[in-house]
């Protein structure tokens, strides 16, 4: 990376955190105002410096996380950059005004719905994906004509450091600043009143926000996680399954908010299923434990809390009766968890309570799809959900009775790059939706307006007395007829 210090840069070192926002509650309105071709232009501008710094992106990537440059260019570097032209080539049409039909008791009218940008927003990004995380909502906010605080994760400080490089070349600090710090930070931040927050992180501190923005009555997007199972039933392609599960869950060592938590596989394949799971991780990552623990694409993880966190469900598992099918080995000292497939798991385990991110996979059986819904009804709603089946009959049937923020069918993890749909969860998995127009929505305002033709007064039909009113009514008369 290079060593100058631009005077962009030097600005947003010595601004203090409400020095920012205040500076950016005076400037919203200048943002708010930008054209479609400004907008653009800053996308472009975003575009052109993560490509300039994809070298620089990859080393603090693998200073912070281990990963593999592939991975950082499928699950960063690229991520963002089809959100960027996805937004470019859409931007026009999103911020043109839509046309609303118009009732027979408004005829003569014309309404529409206006887009407006909300104001001055913070993101706050989580450790496991923080250029993916950080930039992709960003891309939003800047399509809808905000201003932006950004506070990445102090888990990944080489990924952060030049983030906030990035950010202080592409912006001025009136538009778009970034934080680095901890929680005390992130605290100072919640404490003044944006107008909206989003927040990708876990549940827990979800509700920490959540009641944060609740007192400056910020609007927010949460995009939390979960358990996010996987169902698998005896029509499936085993082989194809148990290839895609082991790839999405040894992805970012598991660091995934939307990875395999859990399999639940139909009965009479259950056996086969889990020697063929085995099977993929000796062919994807190595023969031996040791073998992928030197292999370039599994990451470690994060930091030794973290990894501790890890040993001990593994740990409580296994004396509770569950048997290691293949993994299980732990190195703390290289942060390195083995992928590991774990069957006869006991209810009473914690590895089926909390969201396990991380290379751990329990397998359970299940007879009938009733049994396999009513286990996924049990926990709070997943952020995703992976059907394997080649019975559309089946896969209707836990579409319908198994609720969850996204699905993929006969895949694993492939929704998310859909820039066409919306991704987000449900309740304890997250509140609103993020990518294309569906991110580009959550940073507006949907702002209703109505024009009066001045022909057809309509207002003076309805003044009183409204017993003299025959348009009163006549429209009584006619809501009557509906019921």
């Amino acid at each position: 990376m290079s060593a100058t210090v631009t005077s962009e840069e030097l600005t947003q070192q010595h601004l203090s955190i409400r020095e920012a926002f205040d500076q950016q509650q005076q400037h919203r309105w200048v943002t708010a105002k930008s054209t479609p071709g400004e907008r653009i232009a800053k996308l472009k501008r975003l575009h052109r410096t993560i490509l300039k710094y994809r070298n620089d992106i990859k080393t603090a990537m693998f200073s912070d996380l281990g990963k593999s440059s592939t991975e950082v260019d499928i699950t960063e570097v690229g991520v963002i950059n089809s959100e960027i032209r996805h937004c470019i080539r859409h931007l026009r049409s999103w911020m043109t005004p839509k046309r609303v039909g118009t009732p027979l008791a408004l005829i003569g009218t014309r309404s529409e719905i206006q887009y407006r940008s909300k104001g001055v927003c913070l993101i706050i990004s989580p450790w496991n994906f923080p250029f993916n995380l950080t930039f992709a909502p960003l891309v939003s906010a800047i399509a809808a004509g905000n201003c932006a605080i950004l506070k990445p994760s102090e888990l990944t400080p080489a990924s952060s450091a030049l983030m906030k490089k990035i950010v202080a070349e592409c912006f001025a600090p009136e538009e778009v600043v970034l934080f680095e710090g901890d929680a005390q930070v992130a605290q100072e931040l919640l404490s003044l009143p944006f107008n909206h927050i989003f927040f990708t992180g876990s549940p827990a501190i979800g509700k920490i926000i959540m009641a944060a923005a609740a007192k400056n009555l910020s609007s927010v997007t949460l995009e939390l996680g979960g358990k996010s199972p996987v169902i698998v039933d005896e029509t499936a392609n085993l082989e194809e399954a148990a290839s895609k599960i082991i790839w999405l869950k040894c992805m970012n060592a598991g660091q995934i908010c939307i990875s395999c938590d859990y399999v639940l596989v139909q009965e009479s394949v259950h056996d086969k299923f889990v020697d063929l799971l085995s099977k993929q991780v000796k062919k994807l990552y190595g023969a031996t434990s040791e073998d992928r623990q030197q292999s370039p694409d599994l990451c470690k993880i994060v930091n030794k809390h973290h990894h501790a966190r890890l040993q001990r469900l593994l740990d409580e598992a296994v004396q509770m009766g569950a048997t290691v099918r293949i993994g299980g080995h732990t190195d703390a000292s290289r942060l390195f968890t083995d992928p590991t497939v774990l069957t006869g798991v006991p209810d009473a385990a914690k590895i089926w309570e909390e969201e396990i991110f991380g290379p751990l996979l329990p397998v359970r059986p299940f007879k009938t799809l009733d049994d396999a819904t009513q286990f996924v009804n049990d926990r709070s709603t997943p952020l995703a959900m992976y059907i394997f089946s080649r019975k559309q009959k089946n896969i209707n049937k836990i579409l319908q009775e198994a609720p969850a923020g996204g699905v993929a069918i006969n895949d694993c993890g492939i929704h998310f790059y859909q820039t066409n749909l919306p991704f987000g969860g449900i309740n304890n998995s997250g509140i609103g939706n993020c990518h294309g127009k569906a991110g580009f929505l959550e940073f507006s305002n949907q702002i209703g307006v109505t024009i009066q033709n001045r022909i057809f007064p309509h207002t003076k039909l309805f003044l009183p007395p409204y017993g003299r009113s025959k348009l009163v009514k006549l429209m009584l008369e006619g809501i009557a007829k509906w019921f």
